[in-house]
């Protein structure tokens, strides 16, 4: 088994100067910014879906400045299609904070940058490690993957004294030298050898001292959180249109897609049916384009579509405070990506 810290990180720098990945698009000119933004990005989100949204991000916002200025509209509309929306709001929320708080520098003690909304211990730890080169352990999902193998550690990782158990060791490892590279490879390590499934063990510097591997229980560790049955909710979904636009609306800044635009939604069909009484639309010519379910951390929402094509744009909606989305001129404003999915289908029915 590994005896020493610097055994383990000897091992593990090893391996990633060989085998590690250096030149992601954060890799480049690594800054606190530019690792802060990377690793909320990444927080459940593959490295091949966030490449292109980061790029885009960091040329519409290169600097906490410029973040801090732009309008959220503007945020969400760079992060549509990344999901978890509220990392986006806690991004632009926390920009403001350094610029009012920090004097437009980022924070450099984990106390400090833990202040900032959206950032927990791990991010936290990475941004200390990659982006100011302190020695802070980080703990994200590839890195509990790799503990848990190696260690065989039992019990849920979302219990509060499994999850001591897994910062111990993390800091325990943790080098003062080239803190930098240590997190990355860590990660790497877990995201390229040690993966949920198929793991390549062979290939991982650490297979000797592998409990997991010894013991022939890899597929046991991490251990899943307890299963609960997924609770189903529903909304129906009022989708005007007219003159090839649609009729959106931004939604509140709490609940799900906060601050997104979306179309009008009812809790059920009737409080639809009732709007279109009250509006003078003609309920008559609704079609119902389709269900379909949107699958959230904690619940299931079945959304049903009503489609209401309109021959000219009723005055009486002004009152509602939406806008006509035209997909051919489309504005820098943010969609959830349900939204998005029933544009491009009926776009591509017309």
């Amino acid at each position: 088994m590994i005896k020493t810290k610097r055994e383990f990180s000897n091992r593990l720098l090893d391996w990633f100067d060989q085998h590690g990945r250096k030149t992601l698009p954060w890799q480049v000119n690594k800054i606190p910014y530019r690792v802060w933004i990377s690793e909320v990005m990444l927080q459940q989100t593959q490295v091949a879906t966030v490449i292109p949204y980061y790029e885009k991000f960091m040329a519409s916002f290169p600097d906490v400045k410029s973040l801090a200025s732009a309008e959220l509209d503007e945020v969400l509309h760079h992060w549509s299609g990344l999901g978890y929306y509220s990392r986006a709001k806690n991004l632009h929320k926390a920009a403001k904070m350094i610029m009012d708080e920090f004097g437009g520098e980022f924070p450099d003690t984990q106390a400090s940058i833990e202040t900032l909304p959206g950032i927990g211990r791990s991010t936290a730890g990475a941004i200390l490690s990659m982006g100011f080169k302190k020695r802070a352990a980080i703990l994200d999902g590839n890195v509990k993957r790799v503990v848990a193998r190696l260690y065989a550690l039992d019990g849920w990782v979302g219990k509060a004294d499994v999850l001591k158990q897994f910062w111990a060791i993390a800091e325990k490892h943790t080098p003062a030298d080239r803190v930098d590279d240590f997190s990355q490879a860590i990660m790497d390590l877990g995201a390229t050898l040690c993966t949920r499934s198929r793991p390549a063990c062979s290939e991982c510097p650490f297979v000797r001292d592998c409990s997991a591997y010894k013991t022939e229980t890899i597929a046991k560790y991490p251990a899943k959180k307890p299963k609960k049955v997924m609770p189903v909710k529903q909304t129906h979904w009022l989708v005007l249109s007219c003159e090839n636009q649609f009729f959106v609306k931004q939604r509140s800044m709490e609940g799900i897609w906060p601050g997104l635009f979306s179309f009008l939604n009812f809790d059920d069909a009737e409080g639809l049916k009732n709007f279109c009484d009250e509006y003078q639309l003609d309920a008559e010519k609704l079609s119902g384009h389709s269900v379909f379910r949107h699958t959230f951390s904690h619940y299931h929402l079945d959304i049903s579509v009503q489609l209401l094509m309109l021959a000219k744009k009723p005055k009486s909606l002004k009152v509602l405070g939406g806008q006509w989305f035209d997909p051919a001129q489309p504005k820098s404003i943010g969609f959830a990506a349900p939204v998005s999915k029933v544009i491009q289908k009926l776009q591509s029915e017309s």
